[in-house]
Protein backbone atom coordinates (compact mmCIF):
# COMPACT_ATOMS: atom_id res chain seq x y z
CA UNK A 1 0.00 0.00 0.00
CA UNK A 2 1.76 3.11 -0.83
CA UNK A 3 1.77 5.43 1.90
CA UNK A 4 0.72 9.58 1.07
CA UNK A 5 0.69 12.72 2.54
CA UNK A 6 -1.50 15.06 1.46
CA UNK A 7 -1.37 18.78 2.43
CA UNK A 8 -3.84 20.78 2.49
CA UNK A 9 -7.62 19.86 4.30
CA UNK A 10 -10.07 22.27 2.20
CA UNK A 11 -12.27 21.82 -0.96
CA UNK A 12 -9.55 20.14 -2.58
CA UNK A 13 -7.60 18.45 -0.09
CA UNK A 14 -10.50 16.77 1.04
CA UNK A 15 -11.79 16.01 -2.10
CA UNK A 16 -8.45 13.97 -2.62
CA UNK A 17 -8.92 12.45 0.62
CA UNK A 18 -12.16 11.18 -0.12
CA UNK A 19 -11.46 10.08 -3.80
CA UNK A 20 -7.50 7.87 -2.29
CA UNK A 21 -9.24 6.73 0.50
CA UNK A 22 -12.02 5.04 -1.66
CA UNK A 23 -9.82 2.87 -3.75
CA UNK A 24 -8.23 1.07 -0.30
CA UNK A 25 -4.99 1.28 -2.11
CA UNK A 26 -3.63 4.34 -0.35
CA UNK A 27 -2.80 4.57 3.23
CA UNK A 28 -3.43 8.60 3.51
CA UNK A 29 -1.60 10.97 6.04
CA UNK A 30 -3.23 14.67 5.94
CA UNK A 31 -1.85 18.02 7.27
CA UNK A 32 -3.45 21.32 7.61
CA UNK A 33 -2.57 24.38 9.97
CA UNK A 34 -6.02 24.94 10.51
CA UNK A 35 -8.10 22.50 12.85
CA UNK A 36 -11.44 23.47 11.38
CA UNK A 37 -10.19 22.28 7.82
CA UNK A 38 -8.60 18.90 9.61
CA UNK A 39 -11.84 18.14 11.37
CA UNK A 40 -14.01 18.06 8.06
CA UNK A 41 -11.68 15.11 7.08
CA UNK A 42 -13.32 11.89 8.08
CA UNK A 43 -10.77 10.14 10.56
CA UNK A 44 -11.22 6.62 9.14
CA UNK A 45 -10.11 7.58 5.91
CA UNK A 46 -6.64 9.76 6.77
CA UNK A 47 -4.82 10.51 9.94
CA UNK A 48 -4.97 13.83 10.62
CA UNK A 49 -2.02 16.20 11.82
CA UNK A 50 -2.21 19.92 12.96
CA UNK A 51 0.69 21.57 10.85
CA UNK A 52 2.35 24.99 9.65
CA UNK A 53 3.01 23.67 6.66
CA UNK A 54 5.53 26.79 5.68
CA UNK A 55 8.08 25.29 8.50
CA UNK A 56 10.32 22.79 6.86
CA UNK A 57 11.65 21.06 9.97
CA UNK A 58 8.02 20.42 11.01
CA UNK A 59 7.18 19.21 7.28
CA UNK A 60 10.04 17.21 6.84
CA UNK A 61 9.42 15.57 10.09
CA UNK A 62 5.97 14.46 9.24
CA UNK A 63 6.61 13.47 5.35
CA UNK A 64 9.99 11.16 5.92
CA UNK A 65 8.51 7.53 5.20
CA UNK A 66 5.95 8.77 2.95
CA UNK A 67 6.24 7.45 -0.94
CA UNK A 68 4.72 10.23 -2.15
CA UNK A 69 3.98 14.57 -1.00
CA UNK A 70 -0.11 15.80 -2.54
CA UNK A 71 0.34 19.41 -1.91
CA UNK A 72 -3.18 21.05 -2.02
CA UNK A 73 -1.77 24.68 -0.93
CA UNK A 74 -2.07 27.81 -2.19
CA UNK A 75 0.91 27.99 -4.68
CA UNK A 76 3.85 29.97 -2.82
CA UNK A 77 3.99 27.15 -0.21
CA UNK A 78 4.95 24.64 -2.74
CA UNK A 79 8.56 25.37 -3.40
CA UNK A 80 9.33 24.70 0.38
CA UNK A 81 7.36 21.52 0.03
CA UNK A 82 8.93 20.18 -3.44
CA UNK A 83 12.20 21.03 -1.67
CA UNK A 84 11.30 18.72 1.58
CA UNK A 85 10.16 16.02 -0.56
CA UNK A 86 12.96 15.61 -2.37
CA UNK A 87 14.97 15.35 1.15
CA UNK A 88 13.13 12.78 2.34
CA UNK A 89 12.65 10.52 -1.21
CA UNK A 90 9.03 10.96 -1.88
CA UNK A 91 7.58 11.73 -5.26
CA UNK A 92 5.98 15.14 -5.25
CA UNK A 93 2.50 16.40 -6.90
CA UNK A 94 1.09 20.01 -6.68
CA UNK A 95 -1.88 21.82 -8.47
CA UNK A 96 0.02 25.39 -8.62
CA UNK A 97 -0.49 27.21 -11.68
CA UNK A 98 2.08 30.06 -11.02
CA UNK A 99 4.93 29.88 -13.71
CA UNK A 100 7.58 31.05 -11.02
CA UNK A 101 6.77 27.84 -8.61
CA UNK A 102 6.89 25.37 -11.74
CA UNK A 103 10.52 26.46 -12.47
CA UNK A 104 11.43 26.08 -9.10
CA UNK A 105 10.09 22.49 -8.78
CA UNK A 106 11.84 21.56 -12.25
CA UNK A 107 15.30 22.95 -10.84
CA UNK A 108 14.74 20.87 -7.51
CA UNK A 109 13.64 18.08 -10.24
CA UNK A 110 17.18 17.96 -11.68
CA UNK A 111 18.99 17.36 -8.94
CA UNK A 112 16.46 14.96 -7.37
CA UNK A 113 15.92 11.18 -7.50
CA UNK A 114 12.04 11.04 -7.30
CA UNK A 115 9.60 12.32 -9.56
CA UNK A 116 8.00 15.93 -9.47
CA UNK A 117 4.89 16.67 -10.81
CA UNK A 118 3.49 19.96 -10.63
CA UNK A 119 0.39 21.41 -12.54
CA UNK A 120 -1.90 18.16 -11.74
CA UNK A 121 -5.18 20.04 -11.87
CA UNK A 122 -7.63 21.08 -14.86
CA UNK A 123 -5.44 24.08 -16.43
CA UNK A 124 -2.76 23.27 -16.01
CA UNK A 125 -3.23 19.97 -16.27
CA UNK A 126 -5.32 17.63 -18.26
CA UNK A 127 -5.85 20.50 -20.97
CA UNK A 128 -2.89 20.38 -21.34
CA UNK A 129 -2.97 16.29 -21.83
CA UNK A 130 -5.86 16.96 -24.72
CA UNK A 131 -3.84 19.83 -26.62
CA UNK A 132 -1.07 17.45 -26.64
CA UNK A 133 -3.01 14.62 -27.32
CA UNK A 134 -4.75 16.51 -30.34
CA UNK A 135 -1.39 17.57 -31.46
CA UNK A 136 0.15 14.46 -32.33
CA UNK A 137 -2.69 13.63 -34.60
CA UNK A 138 -1.60 16.50 -37.60
CA UNK A 139 1.32 16.28 -39.59
CA UNK A 140 2.11 19.83 -38.80
CA UNK A 141 0.53 22.67 -37.09
CA UNK A 142 -0.83 25.58 -37.37
CA UNK A 143 -2.87 26.40 -34.02
CA UNK A 144 -3.29 24.81 -30.75
CA UNK A 145 -5.91 27.26 -28.41
CA UNK A 146 -7.20 26.05 -25.33
CA UNK A 147 -9.96 27.40 -23.03
CA UNK A 148 -11.41 26.51 -19.81
CA UNK A 149 -13.62 28.03 -17.63
CA UNK A 150 -15.14 26.90 -14.05
CA UNK A 151 -18.60 28.60 -13.98
CA UNK A 152 -21.66 29.07 -11.61
CA UNK A 153 -24.55 27.26 -13.31
CA UNK A 154 -26.44 30.59 -11.96
CA UNK A 155 -24.85 33.70 -11.73
CA UNK A 156 -26.59 36.07 -10.00
CA UNK A 157 -24.45 39.21 -9.12
CA UNK A 158 -22.38 41.60 -10.82
CA UNK A 159 -19.33 39.64 -11.82
CA UNK A 160 -21.35 36.75 -12.67
CA UNK A 161 -19.01 34.59 -10.94
CA UNK A 162 -18.63 32.41 -7.41
CA UNK A 163 -15.85 31.05 -5.52
CA UNK A 164 -15.19 27.99 -6.74
CA UNK A 165 -11.19 27.07 -6.15
CA UNK A 166 -8.51 28.93 -4.48
CA UNK A 167 -9.06 33.42 -4.27
CA UNK A 168 -4.98 33.34 -4.43
CA UNK A 169 -4.63 30.87 -7.20
CA UNK A 170 -7.64 33.26 -8.95
CA UNK A 171 -5.88 36.40 -8.34
CA UNK A 172 -2.44 34.97 -9.58
CA UNK A 173 -4.35 34.15 -12.95
CA UNK A 174 -5.70 37.51 -13.29
CA UNK A 175 -2.57 39.36 -12.29
CA UNK A 176 0.46 37.97 -14.17
CA UNK A 177 2.08 37.68 -17.14
CA UNK A 178 1.01 35.26 -19.72
CA UNK A 179 2.77 32.71 -21.65
CA UNK A 180 1.89 32.39 -25.48
CA UNK A 181 3.36 31.27 -28.57
CA UNK A 182 2.44 33.84 -31.51
CA UNK A 183 3.71 33.31 -35.34
CA UNK A 184 6.08 31.09 -33.88
CA UNK A 185 7.90 32.97 -31.39
CA UNK A 186 7.32 32.34 -27.62
CA UNK A 187 5.75 35.26 -26.14
CA UNK A 188 4.23 37.34 -23.07
CA UNK A 189 1.00 38.46 -23.31
CA UNK A 190 -0.94 40.82 -20.97
CA UNK A 191 -3.46 39.12 -17.87
CA UNK A 192 -7.38 40.18 -19.26
CA UNK A 193 -6.67 41.07 -22.48
CA UNK A 194 -7.27 39.11 -25.65
CA UNK A 195 -11.18 39.35 -25.42
CA UNK A 196 -13.16 37.67 -27.17
CA UNK A 197 -16.41 36.08 -27.11
CA UNK A 198 -18.20 32.58 -28.36
CA UNK A 199 -21.54 30.25 -27.77
CA UNK A 200 -21.45 26.57 -26.79
CA UNK A 201 -24.92 24.86 -26.46
CA UNK A 202 -26.91 28.46 -26.65
CA UNK A 203 -24.89 29.90 -24.35
CA UNK A 204 -22.78 32.91 -24.59
CA UNK A 205 -18.97 33.29 -22.90
CA UNK A 206 -16.60 36.11 -22.88
CA UNK A 207 -12.49 34.00 -22.70
CA UNK A 208 -9.44 36.64 -21.96
CA UNK A 209 -5.86 35.77 -21.36
CA UNK A 210 -4.84 34.46 -17.85
CA UNK A 211 -1.38 33.35 -16.59
CA UNK A 212 -0.18 29.55 -16.04
CA UNK A 213 -3.68 27.61 -17.77
CA UNK A 214 -0.64 26.25 -20.53
CA UNK A 215 1.86 24.25 -18.31
CA UNK A 216 5.18 23.34 -20.43
CA UNK A 217 3.27 23.65 -23.73
CA UNK A 218 5.01 26.60 -24.37
CA UNK A 219 8.57 25.00 -24.43
CA UNK A 220 6.97 21.56 -25.53
CA UNK A 221 5.46 22.72 -28.84
CA UNK A 222 8.29 25.28 -29.15
CA UNK A 223 8.83 25.21 -33.11
CA UNK A 224 6.25 23.09 -34.04
CA UNK A 225 3.27 25.61 -33.98
CA UNK A 226 2.31 28.88 -35.25
CA UNK A 227 -0.04 30.11 -32.37
CA UNK A 228 -0.79 28.73 -29.15
CA UNK A 229 -2.44 30.06 -26.15
CA UNK A 230 -4.90 29.36 -23.35
CA UNK A 231 -7.51 31.70 -22.46
CA UNK A 232 -10.27 31.51 -19.21
CA UNK A 233 -13.97 31.36 -19.71
CA UNK A 234 -16.67 33.58 -18.16
CA UNK A 235 -20.09 34.80 -18.50
CA UNK A 236 -20.26 38.33 -20.94
CA UNK A 237 -19.23 41.41 -18.47
CA UNK A 238 -16.87 39.80 -15.56
CA UNK A 239 -13.48 40.77 -17.98
CA UNK A 240 -14.71 44.69 -17.35
CA UNK A 241 -15.40 44.28 -13.88
CA UNK A 242 -12.25 42.49 -12.74
CA UNK A 243 -10.36 45.03 -14.86
CA UNK A 244 -12.14 48.23 -13.15
CA UNK A 245 -10.95 46.00 -9.87
CA UNK A 246 -7.17 45.41 -10.58
CA UNK A 247 -6.43 48.49 -12.98
CA UNK A 248 -8.55 50.82 -12.42
CA UNK A 249 -8.47 50.82 -8.62
CA UNK A 250 -5.25 49.41 -8.24
CA UNK A 251 -5.96 45.99 -6.35
CA UNK A 252 -3.26 44.33 -8.52
CA UNK A 253 -0.91 46.46 -6.13
CA UNK A 254 -2.81 45.23 -3.17
CA UNK A 255 -3.84 41.67 -3.49
CA UNK A 256 -4.39 40.87 0.30
CA UNK A 257 -6.92 43.68 0.38
CA UNK A 258 -8.60 42.37 -3.03
CA UNK A 259 -8.69 38.76 -1.73
CA UNK A 260 -10.26 40.06 1.52
CA UNK A 261 -13.04 41.80 -0.65
CA UNK A 262 -13.24 38.92 -2.84
CA UNK A 263 -14.10 36.25 -0.01
CA UNK A 264 -16.46 38.54 2.32
CA UNK A 265 -18.27 39.56 -1.01
CA UNK A 266 -18.49 36.62 -3.13
CA UNK A 267 -19.95 33.70 -2.05
CA UNK A 268 -18.59 29.84 -2.95
CA UNK A 269 -20.74 27.21 -4.46
CA UNK A 270 -21.66 24.34 -5.54
CA UNK A 271 -23.38 24.08 -8.46
CA UNK A 272 -21.48 25.34 -10.74
CA UNK A 273 -20.09 23.57 -14.38
CA UNK A 274 -16.30 23.17 -15.43
CA UNK A 275 -16.11 24.21 -19.10
CA UNK A 276 -13.28 22.67 -21.85
CA UNK A 277 -12.76 23.74 -24.81
CA UNK A 278 -9.23 23.38 -27.36
CA UNK A 279 -9.49 23.62 -30.96
CA UNK A 280 -6.34 22.29 -32.63
CA UNK A 281 -5.67 22.48 -36.52
CA UNK A 282 -3.04 22.32 -38.77
CA UNK A 283 -1.82 19.96 -42.28
CA UNK A 284 -3.51 16.35 -41.91
CA UNK A 285 -3.08 14.25 -45.05
CA UNK A 286 -2.30 17.78 -47.01
CA UNK A 287 -5.25 19.62 -46.21
CA UNK A 288 -5.79 22.15 -43.68
CA UNK A 289 -8.02 20.53 -40.77
CA UNK A 290 -9.28 21.39 -37.19
CA UNK A 291 -10.34 19.17 -34.27
CA UNK A 292 -12.19 20.18 -31.42
CA UNK A 293 -12.50 18.81 -27.82
CA UNK A 294 -15.36 20.14 -26.04
CA UNK A 295 -16.44 18.69 -22.58
CA UNK A 296 -18.92 20.25 -19.44
CA UNK A 297 -18.95 18.70 -16.19
CA UNK A 298 -20.98 19.07 -13.33
CA UNK A 299 -21.22 19.27 -9.77
CA UNK A 300 -22.59 16.02 -8.69
CA UNK A 301 -22.54 13.39 -5.93
CA UNK A 302 -19.94 10.95 -5.38
CA UNK A 303 -19.98 8.06 -2.47
CA UNK A 304 -22.71 10.26 -0.54
CA UNK A 305 -20.66 13.41 -0.60
CA UNK A 306 -22.02 16.63 -3.17
CA UNK A 307 -18.58 17.88 -4.82
CA UNK A 308 -18.51 20.54 -7.13
CA UNK A 309 -17.41 20.39 -10.70
CA UNK A 310 -13.79 22.22 -10.07
CA UNK A 311 -13.50 19.96 -7.14
CA UNK A 312 -14.14 16.88 -9.07
CA UNK A 313 -11.57 17.68 -11.91
CA UNK A 314 -8.97 19.46 -9.38
CA UNK A 315 -8.85 16.13 -7.04
CA UNK A 316 -9.66 13.83 -9.50
CA UNK A 317 -6.78 14.93 -11.97
CA UNK A 318 -4.15 15.25 -9.55
CA UNK A 319 -5.22 11.31 -7.90
CA UNK A 320 -4.96 10.26 -11.72
CA UNK A 321 -1.30 11.16 -11.75
CA UNK A 322 -0.18 9.99 -8.45
CA UNK A 323 -2.29 6.67 -9.86
CA UNK A 324 -0.70 6.53 -13.36
CA UNK A 325 2.77 7.16 -11.80
CA UNK A 326 2.29 3.92 -9.50
CA UNK A 327 0.93 2.18 -12.60
CA UNK A 328 4.55 3.30 -14.34
CA UNK A 329 2.55 5.01 -17.36
CA UNK A 330 4.68 8.52 -16.06
CA UNK A 331 8.45 8.66 -15.59
CA UNK A 332 9.79 7.23 -12.47
CA UNK A 333 12.05 10.24 -11.72
CA UNK A 334 12.95 13.44 -12.34
CA UNK A 335 10.51 16.64 -13.77
CA UNK A 336 6.96 15.47 -15.35
CA UNK A 337 4.74 17.40 -17.59
CA UNK A 338 1.16 16.88 -18.03
CA UNK A 339 1.66 16.23 -21.68
CA UNK A 340 3.27 13.30 -21.17
CA UNK A 341 0.15 11.83 -20.09
CA UNK A 342 -1.11 9.70 -22.52
CA UNK A 343 -5.05 10.53 -22.36
CA UNK A 344 -6.50 7.19 -23.32
CA UNK A 345 -4.74 6.33 -20.38
CA UNK A 346 -5.64 9.30 -18.55
CA UNK A 347 -9.80 8.83 -18.99
CA UNK A 348 -9.54 4.89 -18.53
CA UNK A 349 -8.08 5.69 -14.80
CA UNK A 350 -10.20 5.20 -12.00
CA UNK A 351 -9.94 8.75 -10.75
CA UNK A 352 -9.78 10.20 -14.83
CA UNK A 353 -12.92 8.79 -15.87
CA UNK A 354 -14.40 11.74 -14.04
CA UNK A 355 -13.81 13.39 -17.18
CA UNK A 356 -14.74 10.75 -19.76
Amino acid sequence: MRKVLVLGAGKIGGAIVDMLSATGDYDIAVADRDPAFLAMVAREKARQSQVDVSDAVALRRLADGTDAVISALPFFLNPTVAAVAGEVGAHYFDLTEDVATTRAVRALAERGETAFAPQCGLAPGFISIVAAHLAKRFDSLRTVHMRVGALPQFPVNGLKYNLTWSTDGLINEYCNPCEAIHEGAPIELMPLEGLEHFSLDGIDYETFNTSGGLGTLCETLDGKVQSLNYKTVRYPGHRDVMKLLLEDLRLRDRRDLLKDVLETAVPITHQDVVLIFVTVSGMRENRLTQETYAKKIYACEIDGRLMSAIQITTAAGICAMVDLHRDGKLPARGFIRQEQAELDDFLTNRFGRYYA
